[in-house]
């Protein structure tokens, strides 16, 4: 689940700009799509922009935005007609077409995302790396390690083994968790949750498999004090 912004200036917000955004979970902020909101923009993974109408001002308020370094992809999203008018020199990362199904603006999200951390770790090789303790959860070769020796993990424990260790004391409900880790097309229950993070305190061990606390009645948390 993504934090987007997305930059409007129409009164319908996002069920009429996009409507297949709102069938999915990301958190979404609306703001207007002006040049003030870059004094206090929030914290966000993905910028989303309007380009359905005033391409010459949309153009010129992405620019701003590319220059500035906003920090995370931007996204334009248009109709069938306006996509002759994108180019490079936009500064932006890919554009969705308003009629979009869920499932493809879903995947454009997640490739934008996917391609920003690939060229910050070529920026910057060591930001690839979550450590915490004894752990060190390598994302660029999606390898972890304990004490300096590599765990044996499947996809999804490593990926679960990440998701903790980036939210250190945070506890996540084993829904949270199933729809951050497996993902919101997912049919299978909570127990899936339960049976991995089981696996993977195997795989930790008797000294370390405590780091995966259990909350109980709420869910799982990721603690390097235990």
């Amino acid at each position: 689940m993504a934090k987007v912004l997305l930059l409007t200036n129409t009164l319908g917000a996002s069920a009429e700009v996009l409507p297949a955004l709102g069938l999915l979970q990301h958190q979404v902020k609306i703001l207007p799509a002006e040049a003030s909101v870059l004094v206090d923009a929030p914290d966000v993974d993905l910028v989303l922009i309007d380009a359905r109408r005033d391409l010459p001002a949309v153009k010129s308020l992405t620019k701003l935005l590319h220059s500035t370094g906003v920090g995370c992809p931007i996204v334009a999203i248009t109709t069938e007609g306006g996509l002759t008018a994108f180019n490079a020199d936009w500064g932006i990362d890919d554009v969705i077409l308003d009629t979009a199904g869920p499932a493809e603006v879903d995947a454009r999200i997640r490739i934008a995302l996917g391609k920003h951390a690939i060229e910050m770790v070529a920026a910057d090789p060591h930001s690839a790396e979550i450590r915490s303790g004894d752990v060190t959860i390598d994302e660029a070769t999606y390898t972890a390690r304990l004490k300096g020796n590599v765990l044996d993990l499947t996809f999804k424990e490593f990926e679960l083994l990440k998701y903790l260790a980036q939210h250190p004391g945070r506890v996540f409900t084993r829904a949270q968790l199933l729809q951050e880790i497996w993902g919101y097309d997912y049919f299978g229950g909570t127990r899936t949750v339960d049976v991995h993070i089981r696996r993977l305190r195997s795989k930790l061990g008797p000294e370390f498999e405590a780091i995966i606390g259990t909350v109980r009645n709420v869910g799982y948390r990721f603690t390097v004090d235990a």
